[in-house]
């Protein structure tokens, strides 16, 4: 056996051991003739760094390829990282202006070259601090969604849904970024409370007769509007449904319509309609005839003023910054005397996540896919039961959505990303093929086309990450064998942007479900269980939780918390208990060690007489199927806390502890050979079940027990889930189980009386069975031992002061005389229960205060509570043991 260093310091063999994995082929999938299993990782943007959230994601999905691995399976895990079209083009540019450059100073295909340059030496960082975590990946063939084979999957998808009539170009209102100048995702938009003001002016009706009154948080949008609305139902307006409003400033004619979008209680119960210009004007807007086509724009890119389709726009508003606008609207309104009010209001007001522009809703064409469409057969996929959804909670809001899609708008106004395979004659007819060759034949020879210079939406790409990172459409053998894949593992944030697109692409194209099971997991917050921000300086490094603790502390910290979908509270407490379960892994097995304990050579459970040893085969027994049921259904804080358990409790505080020598063998002071032999398998077996979640110390110990002169024949990566082939040997638990339950309460009695742990007792049982005392009888060295029960007498105790226990049947009863002042020992537990009654009574009386429960900060009131039921719990303590004196 190698010596263990008598320091647990997992910084000396996590880079050791990772680099051996990955240098030896150990993520390869390399079983042919095994069953497939196959996870594909969510791919992080190339520009990302590993935060929390990507530590968590992918510690469950290495859990399940590692304990896959160990299964036999021939397991697959595709890594690979997202182009990040947004992210990766603003990282570059922000580098040219740092340059004095801008990106415009380049032509298309020489930007374009620069952003491979960065790729090349700065992106994809987050591949190397996912290898410090532990990730097993295949990273021999780590895809990229733009290299050379998976950009063919995106085109052909392009090409094939817009000539199956499910793609298609159409004037729509975006998510506008007027700093980036592109439409983004809604998962893009960062909503924020803004103090504001709520304007109210009064329209003049075209007739004279009077107005209507109308109110807005967006002045400057006026200039386009097109309608005013105002619910069918609603008595004040129905009389005026169908007349003409003359707008102030522009002069413009436009209808009073019934909506029923209008809301009568609320503000005047008549609503300003710029279809052009707001995602509820704009279905509004349909409904009362008005074409997109037709809908009046008054923004360009740069959010500037700019003259509508007709011309009513005055001058002075042409070129203006739309805040500027807005001012300029409200003084023109107020000097004509058509100002009611200005209200405060706090507004919830959309802002671009990366630009931090307020984002403006624009008309503008851009190119669809008919998700609805789409949706149908994704839709039935989990009603059918062919995708499960862990937890099932989430299937309702699946549904809600898909059921109520819109229109995806896939195009982007980019240089980075996938280029949209379409080409535009002189006309704007447009020509959609897999090539400019393909698009020219179908234009005729002398046609001169222009290509679309707009990118595809990164999430249309990734949608096809399940089948487009196997080789489809040309690698049918890999696609076969790995297709569908069997889980996925998201966060819940991205189930629409892009779980339920893989789902729709997948179907669509593959005929089956990307995936089995899709696993959908909470956030990872602060201890306080406030959510994570850089403003708010709360962030958790993960790598800095590596460098201090480890990769296996947090792997199993995030594991032990992972509760189907609950959000996490990360406290760094954990993380050091969790080092400390490693910390008490390596010393029990260096005692092993010592004790000439080393690794076992067999697979099933070996022969065991001892009582003590059918005892612990029996718990690697029932701890692996508790084990192998949590991994099955997703439950990662049941398998994290059954390994926990039993290796803490049961294999090292009680386990070696009845093994220790001389428990047995007296005479010689050492431990029987029956005992080391099931140690050694006990040990292998624990080492096997915890690898999954602890892969860098399971991994060392295992190498570290092999005789050097008889090394182990593969790494603990490659060895074999247990197969004990072994039965629970009842008897011999629920003796086991009694001796544990006697010497706990022996012990628990001592500390609680503050007796010297190794102080001697005597002890004295009535009312015993037969069974209790054959127990007594064989278990006696061991009692006497860990119990420190010098005598035990089967006739009755002495009068005076005693420790009375009831285990099972029989009540023991430890006298005291000699031991401690029994008197004094009242006093002190009377005195200490009197002391923290009292200070309980002051702590219900802050909470049962509602005045306290509901104006001071919830982290005060949670602390009351917790003080007080600590309290509680010890006043609970003390009342047994002043019971146990008699």
């Amino acid at each position: 056996m190698t010596e263990l260093s008598k320091t647990f310091d997992p910084a000396a063999i996590e880079a050791r051991w990772y680099q051996h994995w990955e240098s030896t082929g150990a993520f390869r999938p390399s079983r042919p003739d095994a069953t497939p299993y196959t996870i594909v990782m969510p791919p992080p943007n190339v520009t990302g760094s590993l935060h929390i959230g990507h530590a968590l994601d992918n510690t469950l999905q290495d859990i399940l390829i590692r304990h896959a691995r160990l299964q036999g399976k021939d397991a697959l895990w595709v890594a690979g990282t997202d182009h990040a079209g947004i992210a990766t083009q603003m990282v570059v540019e922000r580098q040219m202006n740092a340059r004095g450059e801008k990106r415009t100073d380049y032509s298309r295909d020489d930007f374009i070259a620069k952003v491979w340059e960065w790729k090349a030496e700065s992106g994809g960082q987050i591949t190397g601090q996912l290898r410090r975590l532990g990730a097993s990946c295949d990273w021999a063939n780590e895809r990229f969604t733009m290299d050379e084979g998976f950009s063919k999957a995106v085109l052909k998808v392009f090409v094939e849904l817009y000539k199956q009539g499910l793609l298609y170009r159409d004037k729509r209102l975006v998510n506008w970024d007027p700093g980036l100048k592109t439409a983004i995702s809604d998962l893009e938009v960062e909503t924020k409370e803004v103090n504001g003001k709520f304007w109210h002016f009064r329209y003049p009706l075209a007739d004279g007769s009077g107005h209507i009154a109308v109110a807005t948080t967006r002045p400057e949008t006026m200039l386009a509007d097109m309608a005013v609305a105002v619910n069918p139902e609603d008595e004040r307006y129905k009389a005026l449904i169908g007349t003409m409003v003359k707008l102030p400033i522009t002069g413009r004619l436009i209808p009073i319509v019934a909506d029923e979008h209008a809301d009568p209680e609320l503000g005047s119960g008549a609503v300003k309609i710029t279809p052009g210009h707001d995602f509820n004007d704009f279905e509004v807007g349909k409904r009362a005839g008005f074409k997109p086509a037709d809908m009046l724009n008054m923004l360009d890119a740069d959010a500037n003023v700019i003259q509508t389709a007709d011309g009513l726009i005055p001058a002075e508003f042409l070129g203006m910054e739309r805040f500027q606008a807005r001012k300029l609207v409200v003084e023109q309104i107020d000097a004509l005397g058509l100002l009611d009010k200005i209200e405060d209001r706090v507004i919830q007001t959309p802002y671009g996540d990366r630009s931090g522009v307020v984002i403006e809703p624009w008309l503008t064409d851009q190119w669809y896919v008919d998700a609805a469409t789409l949706a149908k057969p994704a839709i039935e996929a989990v009603r059918s039961g062919a995708i499960k959804i862990v937890p099932k909670t989430w299937e309702k809001t699946y549904f809600n959505w898909m059921e109520n899609i819109q229109p995806w708008c896939v195009s982007r106004q980019l240089w980075w990303g996938h280029q949209i395979p379409a080409w535009y004659d002189e006309d704007g007819k447009v020509y959609v093929a897999d090539d400019e060759a393909d698009a020219q034949a179908q234009a005729g020879a002398g046609v001169k086309l222009t290509r679309d210079t707009d990118v595809l939406d990164t999430w249309f790409s990734s949608a096809l990450w399940p089948f487009g990172t196997l080789g489809w459409p040309e690698n049918e053998a890999m696609v076969q064998r790995h297709y569908p894949n069997d889980v996925l593992i998201s966060g819940f944030d991205i189930l629409f942007f892009w779980d339920a697109r893989m789902v729709m692409q997948g179907l669509h194209f593959m005929k089956e479900v990307p995936w089995k099971t899709l696993y959908l997991h909470g956030l990872v917050r602060a201890a306080d269980g406030s959510k994570m921000s850089k403003s708010k300086g709360n962030t958790v490094d993960p790598l800095g939780l590596i460098d201090k603790y480890g990769a296996d502390a947090l792997r199993f910290t995030l594991t032990a918390m992972e509760s189907q979908g609950r959000d996490i509270k990360l406290d760094e407490k954990r993380v050091e208990g969790y080092r400390n379960f490693a910390t008490k892994l390596w010393n029990a097995t260096r005692f092993c060690m010592s004790n000439g304990i080393g690794a076992s050579q067999t697979l099933e459970a070996p022969k065991a007489e001892l009582a003590v040893n059918r005892w612990i085969i029996g718990e690697v027994m029932e701890t692996l199927a508790k084990l192998d049921k949590a991994l099955v259904d997703l439950r990662y804080d049941e398998a994290a806390n059954s390994i926990y358990h039993f290796v803490w409790n049961n294999f090292c505080d009680w386990y070696l502890e009845l093994i220790k020598p001389p428990f047995i063998d007296g005479e010689k002071g050492e431990t029987d050979p029956e005992s080391k032999i099931v140690a050694g398998w006990v040990l292998d077996q624990i080492l096997v079940m915890l690898h999954p979640f602890m892969p860098f110390i399971t991994e060392e110990l295992w190498h570290a027990l092999a005789d050097p002169a008889n090394p182990r024949p593969h790494d603990l990566i490659h060895a074999r889930w247990p197969a004990p082939q072994a039965t629970v040997d009842a008897a011999a638990q629920a003796e086991i189980d009694w001796l544990i339950r006697l010497v706990s309460e022996v012990r628990t009695a001592k500390n609680e009386l503050g007796i010297a742990p190794g102080a001697k007792l005597n002890a004295f049982v009535r009312d015993a069975s037969s069974q209790t005392i054959a127990r007594l009888a064989s278990q006696q060295s061991t009692i006497a031992r860990l119990a420190r029960l010098e005598n035990v007498a089967m006739t009755q105790a002495p009068e005076g002061g005693a420790i009375q226990l009831v285990v099972d049947e029989a009540t023991f009863v430890l006298p005291l005389a000699g031991v401690i002042d029994l008197d004094a020992e009242r006093a002190r537990i009377n005195k200490a229960i009197e002391s923290l009654s009292k200070e309980m009574a002051g702590l219900s009386g802050r909470l049962n205060n509602p005045a306290f429960v509901e104006k001071a900060k919830p982290e005060a009131v949670e602390k009351a509570r917790a003080d007080h039921d600590e309290k509680a719990s010890e006043v609970e303590r003390l009342e047994a043991a002043l019971k146990r004196l008699g």
